[in-house]
């Protein structure tokens, strides 16, 4: 995703990013670590969701898929929000603490720190 010039593929390795922590959140079988990998996952399924809707956006508006290519101010504002919306970025970091506190300390520090890199 950091070396990404293309929206589709960016896209890509973000839900590959994504669906790779989802077994380390539900390996514990408690009822709280599955409430937390269904709320991760249903976050981050709107925001990928938004995402590829704002690159096709893109795409239909400019005729490209090249990231560098965001000159239209909608397209521009979604992904700014699914990107957002992705790290948990205030104000759109009401899931985060919903999703950390249903998982264990190990699982709770790489959401936080190694899964936040990915968007960019």
């Amino acid at each position: 995703t950091f070396a990404s010039s293309h929206w589709l593929l960016a896209w890509m390795g973000l839900e590959m990013n994504t669906l790779a922590i989802i077994p380390l959140m539900a390996q514990h079988h408690h009822p709280r670590a599955v409430e937390a990998t269904t709320k991760y996952f249903l976050t981050q399924a709107a925001a990928a969701a938004t995402l590829l809707f704002a690159s096709v956006t893109n795409a239909w508006l400019t005729g490209h898929w090249e990231i560098q290519q965001i000159t239209h101010p909608l397209p521009s504002t979604m992904i700014t929000l699914a990107l957002a919306l992705k790290i948990g970025l205030a104000p759109l970091h009401a899931w985060l603490p919903e999703v950390l506190q249903g998982l264990d300390l190990t699982t709770g520090l790489i959401l936080s720190t190694w899964q936040k890199l990915a968007p960019f």
